[in-house]
């Protein structure tokens, strides 16, 4: 499929979440398998807001949760996340960390993928906090990036506006759960798979539902306009 027709899919995903981070290398791999055909965008759902924006230690569960998830997608929880758990002050706000992902996603030449992914790796590997200014600088270095640029971006407040933006039109979508992957079509956002997925699951839900696909739609743009109907 020429690139100007690429159906646009988005990955509604929260860095916070430990099964997007358990999903992370199913829906990378699925990406790469279908470049051709897709665009991936990558928005937060903001699993971790308002009243729910608490410190670890509100959320006992996860302890427990990590090692399903280790059991089910064999992702590796690091020290540092152990630690963070153990000490229990880390307060989860899904909105900086939101923030964190515009600011890291707006810079050219990024992988949002690649964004994504790097911020997983801050919390659920290193067990920082998505909170701190320093660690988007660090993740900038990491991915080539301009870290003033970066760290200019997150300490902006277009960064949260934005991100708040897509959190409402993931809302308007439905979008209860992440992680959760979206086609877009002429009816809406089609849900075709979440954390239980395989590549060829999700390769198949694609291969059924493409002809319905909107080129190049997005939340970006969504979530200035609304569900397309």
């Amino acid at each position: 499929m020429p690139s100007a027709e690429q159906a646009s899919l988005t990955y509604a995903f929260d860095a916070y979440c430990a099964w997007c981070y358990g999903f992370g290398p199913t829906v990378r791999a699925f990406a790469e398998d279908n470049a051709h055909r897709i665009r991936l965008s990558v928005v937060s759902t903001g699993l971790y807001t308002g009243a729910r924006a608490l410190p670890v230690a509100a959320y006992p569960h996860l302890s427990a949760e990590r090692g399903r998830i280790t059991q089910l997608t064999g992702a590796a929880f690091g020290v540092g996340y152990e630690h963070a758990l153990s000490r229990g002050t880390t307060v989860l706000d899904s909105a900086a960390a939101a923030a964190g992902l515009v600011a890291l996603r707006d810079q050219p030449g990024v992988s949002e993928l690649d964004a994504a992914e790097a911020m997983q790796r801050a919390w659920f590997v290193d067990g920082r906090g998505l909170s701190d200014v320093d660690v988007y600088r660090d993740i900038a270095d990491e991915l080539g990036l301009d870290a003033d640029a970066v760290t200019s971006a997150y300490s902006a407040p277009g960064g949260r506006v934005e991100a708040r933006a897509a959190f409402r039109a993931l809302r308007r979508l439905r979008v209860t759960s992440s992680p959760a992957l979206l086609l877009h079509t002429a009816h809406g956002a089609d849900q075709m798979g979440g954390a239980a997925s395989t590549v060829a699951s999700l390769t198949a839900a694609l291969d059924q539902r493409l002809p319905a696909a909107i080129p190049q739609a997005s939340i970006h743009k969504l979530s200035s306009r609304g569900e397309p109907s």
